[in-house]
């Protein structure tokens, strides 16, 4: 199953509290960690990371805190996962690292390949922007009904 770290997911909050903020002002570590309940040295260490790969800046001070470089609408959802996470993979052998014994007869790992491709795709197309205001658009190129995966009972 596909799933995003802790500390993506707090990148993703803290990143939504700096793009609805109505003064564009900036927010410390602590006003963002104390408005979802997240414990500040954990808050810090990500908001450090998203500063390291260019997503925010910080600033000293008493009006200090952390702040967006660019708008919502040019920071994708995958630029804000793979800051935190790295690149984002769906099988052992989603580099091209060659170190699965099964590397050469692998069946699957083609298929899988593409299925990562698509999934990259989808969250670079979707901005901060979108989730910012919770108008998640629809994509033209998806199916008109989503895929439904179940389970088949135990024998």
């Amino acid at each position: 199953m596909l799933r995003l770290s802790k500390k993506a997911d707090y990148a993703l909050m803290a990143m939504k509290h700096l793009a609805t903020r109505t003064d564009a002002g900036s927010a410390s570590a602590r006003e963002i960690a104390e408005a979802y309940d997240i414990p500040i040295e954990l808050m810090a260490k990500v908001l450090q990371r998203l500063v390291r790969r260019g997503l925010l800046s910080s600033h000293q001070g008493t009006r200090g805190g952390y702040r967006l470089v660019r708008g919502p609408a040019s920071i994708s959802v995958a630029d804000i996962i793979e800051a935190i996470d790295g690149p984002l993979t769906v099988t052992a052998c989603s580099t091209d690292d060659e170190n699965c014994g099964q590397y050469a007869k692998c069946s699957i790992r083609d298929p899988l390949w593409r299925i990562k491709d698509r999934i990259v795709s989808a969250l670079s197309t979707c901005s901060l922007q979108e989730i910012a205001t919770d108008e998640l658009q629809p994509d033209p190129e998806a199916a008109a009904e989503p895929l439904a995966f179940t389970r088949k009972p135990p024998a």
